[in-house]
């Protein structure tokens, strides 16, 4: 019995080529495009899934107050917080500190006794780690002992990449590795293990681990500060705690061990607020201050969800229409098997037969549409995959329940209208179509058209979001600024380093398209915090603001295109301003009370944490130090000229490569043994917007296919109403109709649906985006004009859907239409 099932349902799928590949070929790109668009969610939703006993992790997250108000929320946490934390409560079963010194300062790893000489490679993606970390996070080892790999100073643990590129086929463990960075550290340590390269989902990227000891062996103060310290705030303190821990009860006990262990907050007016964030979480859910790397959104995946159903649903829809529709063609099969003894529930199964073979070949084809667009899709969403990372078991059985799910949903209505016909009215020829099927058909096209609608009009809100942000007045000029990280290996000899720096600066100055350089602590896009509390000096403590804390030397202010708004620039005039000057910001002028910049000038501030009294002496323009996501920072600047992390120079990009060429000899010979590594500030500022852009395009790639989905099955649908109307069309034509008329008069209850579809679209698809929005400091205000483009495309790209089979329809001459009445 399946066999004839199986046999009659080929025949039915050949006997209409057009109709089946229109539905087929609509499945699969349905289908393929929910399949690829659940594997990029489904990686979003995999951070640290490889880690075992995850659930039980947690990062501790610091708060900090000032004077009531919130002066950071970071990642970052007081180095004594694990050891007091693993004292204080039964739950914590282990911690973890995690020193991420890569993302603050430069290093260079070199392995001095390689057979062709010094390989050294500057580094950022190192960490220094508690001896429990290898354990705790259960990272595989190709070789060497987790447990003890950094328990000692002077030791590291390496990615197996890493020990290729500086050991090649040798064993690593047992070789050294000579660690210098830019605070004068000058070691050798021992390579102790070496680990599997870490997958991308994760929220700790790094290729080389220094034992934490290693910080204890510099100077005297070393294990007070970095062991169990509550001053400085710059380690991930992760911590593990028993599976029956009742978080709640734990997290309400943080303030009396903030109070134990860091007294003396309330009395300068300060307060420090600790919170545990699960491991998976982080990725997703967390967006603070000082983060290892720009996480991802929820709200983003949340959206790509909604998408990946509407693009599937879109499919099944068009195979419910187009079956549905072709069911006066099937009327006479109908009526045919029942006269000779079929019953409904065999005709049920035939019909749901040919649903599954769509559904299975539909599915086949989506495979192949994967791996063809594979390659572009990794390009497009950042990701790895592979071929084989869809055979895993999840995915093979998602894909089984698509296609169970789809055999059902799309074929089950269809079958139950048809299996349903009257033989008696059926042979007769009498059978109409039912209302009811009419108005699901009406309804379902209005779901088609009103997802599209929706689609089209987020992508345009995203990629004007996108835009604005990208083209804003960030309040300083970031284009056709190179920019090259202060040098891993530096002279201990203060007046050596300067000389150094000088002669880089004179060096590069020389080159006539470089038209300025500047020298700071930090950089636009650069998301680390540095915040003090500042007040006016004959203000009390408790009238402090918080403030972000910047350098600038003489060159900043014309490097960068800012405009000094009242006062001066700092100035070799000035030899003194390093000691004595500040320059304000407009909005730090304003919440300290000023009323206008001019009154600002000459005035004293305190700067308690630094027990600092200097004078502003100028007041600058704002401008955005991190994306438009947030609002503009007061800033603080003060004048160095050697103490930097950033030389940031404007140049003429006329001579572009001769123009870094020239930077990178003058780099050579001032830092020798220091890779040169340059950038672009605009790129590097624009790296923020990564998430937004990637979600625009996967967005904006996805809404396309839903449409071209959705008018595979109108183009099949209208070329169904066009033939349903054949004598219709023929009687009005010998009326007088014209083709426009008649044109017209087709197309005219499609668009009837597609004005429908808007009006349910748009108010949906404006809270949905308007909610997106939220989250950004510096938004555009929504368009009512980008709704009514939405729908226009929508409109445009129908008509010419449906223009093709209804023309052919209206010039069909009357004598073949009626020639059998």
């Amino acid at each position: 019995m399946i066999k004839n099932y199986l046999k009659v349902a080929f025949r039915n799928l050949l006997r209409d080529k057009v109709f089946s590949a229109i539905n087929i070929f609509g499945l699969a790109l349905g289908i393929a495009s929910f399949l690829l668009i659940t594997k990029y969610i489904s990686f979003e939703k995999s951070y640290e899934s490889f880690i075992p006993d995850r659930e039980n992790i947690y990062r501790v997250s610091l708060d900090q107050f000032e004077n009531g108000e919130l002066r950071t929320s970071s990642a970052e946490n007081y180095p004594g917080v694990g050891p007091a934390f693993a004292d204080e409560f039964p739950e914590v079963e282990s911690f973890v500190r995690l020193y991420n010194m890569g993302y603050k300062n430069n290093v260079v790893i070199t392995y001095q006794d390689a057979p062709g000489g010094p390989i050294n490679f500057k580094h950022r993606s190192f960490m220094y780690a508690d001896s429990a970390f290898l354990p705790l996070f259960g990272y595989p080892l190709v070789s060497g002992d987790a447990l003890t790999a950094l328990a000692e100073p002077n030791k590291a643990a390496i990615s197996e990449s890493y020990a290729k590129r500086y050991f090649g086929d040798e064993p690593a463990l047992g070789k050294m590795l000579r660690l210098q960075d830019d605070d004068f550290n000058d070691e050798l340590v021992e390579v102790t293990a070496v680990f599997e390269d870490l997958p991308d989902n994760t929220h700790l990227k790094f290729d080389v681990l220094f034992s934490y000891k290693t910080l204890y062996s510099r100077f005297q103060q070393a294990p007070q500060r970095y062991g169990t310290t509550w001053g400085r705030k710059d380690m991930y303190i992760y911590v593990k705690l028993r599976p029956d821990a009742d978080i709640g009860a734990l997290v309400s006990q943080f303030p009396a061990v903030i109070e134990k262990y860091n007294p003396g907050l309330a009395e300068n007016n300060r307060e420090d607020k600790l919170a545990l964030q699960r491991l998976e979480d982080i990725h997703l859910y967390s967006a603070l201050a000082d983060e290892p790397e720009a996480n991802g959104d929820y709200r983003v995946v949340n959206f790509l969800q909604i998408i990946a159903a509407f693009i599937l649903l879109i499919a099944w829809v068009n195979y419910i229409n187009l079956s549905t529709s072709k069911a006066m063609e099937r009327a006479g099969e109908v009526g045919v098997r029942k006269v000779m003894g079929a019953f409904k529930s065999q005709l049920i199964r035939q019909f749901l037969a040919e649903s599954a073979i769509v559904n299975f070949c539909a599915i086949v084809l989506a495979a192949g549409i994967i791996a063809l667009v594979l390659p572009q899709f990794n390009q497009l969403a950042d990701m790895a995959m592979t071929i084989t990372g869809l055979l895993e078991v999840w995915f093979v059985a998602l894909i089984v329940a698509i296609w169970a799910g789809g055999t059902l949903l799309s074929g089950m209505y269809p079958a139950f209208v048809l299996s349903s016909f009257k033989p008696v009215v059926v042979l007769k020829g009498k059978l109409r179509t039912k209302g009811n099927s009419a108005l699901l058909r009406k309804a379902l096209v209005v779901f088609q058209f009103a997802a599209c609608v929706a689609l089209i009009a987020g992508t345009l809100v995203i990629y004007e979001q996108l835009n604005y942000m990208k083209s804003s007045d960030l309040g300083m000029n970031i284009e056709q600024v190179l920019v090259v990280e202060r040098p891993g290996v530096s002279s201990r000899d203060r007046a050596q380093f300067t000389a150094s720096v000088d002669a880089f600066r004179n060096s590069v100055a020389e080159h006539p398209s470089i038209q300025s350089l500047s020298g700071s602590i930090t950089i636009p896009g650069k998301k680390r915090e540095y915040k003090v509390g500042i007040r006016r000096y004959e203000q009390s403590p408790e009238a402090a603001v918080t403030l972000r804390f910047n350098s600038m030397d003489y060159d900043f202010v014309e490097t960068f295109g800012m405009n000094m708004l009242a006062g001066r620039e700092f100035s070799p005039e000035y030899p003194n301003d390093g000691d004595t000057s500040v320059i304000l910001s407009e909005s730090a002028v304003a919440q300290l009370g000023f009323e206008s910049n001019e009154e600002a000038l000459g005035k004293t501030i305190a700067i308690d944490a630094f027990r600092w009294n200097p004078i502003i002496v100028g007041v600058v323009n704002d401008y955005h130090q991190e994306g438009l996501h947030k609002p503009t920072d007061p800033i603080i600047f003060y004048n160095t000229l050697y103490s930097i992390e950033f030389y940031s120079m404007k140049i003429d990009v006329n001579n572009i490569q001769e123009t870094i060429s020239h930077v990178e000899a003058s780099w050579e010979k001032a830092f020798p043994g220091n890779p040169f590594q340059y950038f672009f500030l605009d790129d590097f500022f624009n790296r923020q917007y990564n998430n937004e852009e990637k979600f625009g395009n996967i967005f904006g790639v996805f809404a396309i296919l839903a449409i071209v989905v959705g008018g595979l099955g109108l183009f099949a649908l209208s070329a169904f109403t066009a033939e349903q109307r054949t004598k219709e069309i023929g009687v009005r034509k010998v009326l007088g109709s014209s083709v426009s008329q008649i044109l017209l008069l087709l197309i005219k209850s499609f668009v009837t649906l597609l004005l429908i579809a808007n009006i349910i679209a748009w108010p949906i698809t404006w809270f949905l985006m308007d909610g997106w929005l939220e989250k950004f400091a510096y938004r555009i205000d929504l368009n009512v004009l980008t709704f009514l483009l939405s729908g226009l495309v929508v409109l445009v790209f129908a008509i010419i859907t449906i223009s093709y089979q209804t023309l052919k329809a209206a010039r069909v001459a009357p004598v073949r239409s009626l020639r059998y009445e």
